[in-house]
């Protein structure tokens, strides 16, 4: 940040500069609010918001799309190892069953709300580290048993791959630096008239006044969408939620 502001000041430097220097050689004074000088600023300015919300909608909408695609190929992981399991002897396969099951209520329910935080539940953690612990203690006599026992612990590594994903997922928001610059130019454009020297009056101010609220609700937009769990376009639970009840059904027979 400190490197940020020393750019800005060394730019508004070299602005003081060079209009002395040009005032001593040669030019003509610029007061008038649609002269070249106020013209050329309004155009850069609008152009650099551009650029700054652009960035900020794309990024977080990119990332967004990844995680909840990833969301719903762990789910599937779970599901898939659900199924493997049994394969397993009945006592370690209903065990295992159980476990994923309590698993799935663990990300959906508790683990959701802290991920809106950045942070994943140790308890959903030491639930996958548990069952990886009883697949492997499971005794196999067979090449039949050792084949199911060695599909479940893919799965399971599956499963802990896609949930690493999810929590650099929960982290992940853009720089704070690009938010802070989709404000102030967005507010730079908007003062922009005034700080030209216009003074709008009556109808001039209704165009003005609706650019100004177009651009304050972008820009809240873009802080609203800047983290993957919260917000207007916060990846829901939903591939846990339709796992949870699939899970179910199949533990009862359905």
């Amino acid at each position: 940040m400190i490197v940020y502001c020393a750019a800005a000041a060394c730019a508004v430097g070299v602005v003081l500069v060079a209009s002395r220097l040009v005032r001593r050689w040669r030019g003509v004074d610029d007061p008038d609010p649609d002269g070249p000088t106020a013209a050329h600023t309004g155009a850069m300015l609008s152009a650099l918001f551009l650029l700054a919300f652009a960035i900020a909608i794309v990024v977080p909408w990119t990332t967004i799309d990844a995680a909840r695609s990833n969301t719903y190929a762990e789910s599937q992981a779970i599901s898939e190892a659900y199924w493997a399991a049994s394969r397993l002897p009945p006592p370690d396969a209903r065990r295992v069953q159980d476990g994923l099951i309590a698993y799935v209520a663990l990300v959906r329910g508790p683990e959701w709300r802290l991920m809106r935080e950045g942070r994943l539940s140790p308890r959903a953690r030491q639930r996958l580290d548990g069952l990886r612990r009883d697949v492997i203690a499971v005794k196999a006599g067979d090449d039949e048993l050792k084949d199911a026992r060695n599909a479940v612990l893919d799965h399971l590594t599956e499963i802990s791959a896609a949930r690493g994903q999810r929590a650099m997922d929960a982290r992940t928001t853009p720089p704070a630096g690009l938010l802070a610059v989709t404000v102030l130019t967005g507010l730079a454009v908007v003062l922009l008239p005034f700080l030209s020297g216009a003074r709008p009056r009556g109808a001039t101010l209704l165009p003005l006044s609706l650019m100004a609220a177009l651009l304050a609700a972008g820009t809240y937009l873009t802080v609203d969408i800047s983290h993957v769990f919260t917000g207007a376009l916060a990846v829901r639970p939903d591939a846990f939620t339709g796992l949870q009840a699939d899970l179910q059904r199949i533990a009862g027979g359905g």
